[in-house]
């Protein structure tokens, strides 16, 4: 059994959603950020850098989406969620990465400005920026990572849920996805899809 320790709304929807998509048997815990509960003491054991998602497995605690999505594809071999070449599978790494150190960290700077300033004038000046620095982002995706239908080409793989939070960060910036059809194409594909529905449902969404 594992549980991922996930708040509503967060960027741990991508773990989540591929936990449901392979049909992992999981429990949920949630994570209370807003009443500081990412702060207390006993999850901070299970993750010292007061983040989700984080996901409780038999051999221990896994954190970060790139590497919790790489382990539920990788313990799930029949639902074929990695691609089949070493080559393909550095791609994806690839992909998931630039979601999580470059666009989500461009998202960040909308509310978590905080993190790299304590001054307010350079806080603004952050958030000044997100909706350009996404929009670059976007481009880049819609560009060089997108083959479609699905983020690999014509398979849904891990990639999948992590390239959902994209166009929901977008929006939260007030950067229309219409300007990019091969994200919001897989956007409305996503949505259609049981495990996505399922898992925000669970989140509120």
């Amino acid at each position: 059994m594992l549980t991922l320790y996930y708040a509503k709304g967060s960027s741990a929807l991508a773990s989540h959603l591929l936990l449901e998509e392979v049909g992992a048997r999981y429990s949920v815990h949630e994570v209370q950020i807003a009443k500081g509960a990412h702060q207390d003491a006993s999850f901070l054991k299970l993750n010292p850098k007061a983040r989700v998602p984080a996901l409780m497995t038999p051999e221990g605690v896994i954190t970060e989406n790139p590497a919790i999505l790489n382990y539920v594809a990788a313990t799930h071999p029949e639902a074929h969620m990695l691609p089949d070449t070493p080559f393909a599978r550095a791609e994806a790494d690839a992909l998931n990465a630039y979601l999580c150190a470059t666009v989500h960290v461009a998202f960040a700077h909308l509310l978590r400005g905080s993190r790299w300033s304590d001054d307010a004038d350079a806080q603004a000046a952050m958030t000044d920026k997100v909706a350009s620095n996404l929009a670059e982002c976007a481009s880049v995706i819609e560009a060089h990572y997108l083959r479609g239908p699905w983020a690999m080409g014509e398979r849904y793989t891990l990639c999948d849920a992590y390239l959902f939070l994209m166009p929901r960060w977008m929006a939260k910036a007030g950067v229309e996805v219409s300007g990019f059809p091969k994200l919001g194409a897989h956007h409305a594909a996503m949505l259609e899809r049981p495990a996505t529905r399922a898992v925000m449902a669970v989140h509120g969404l």
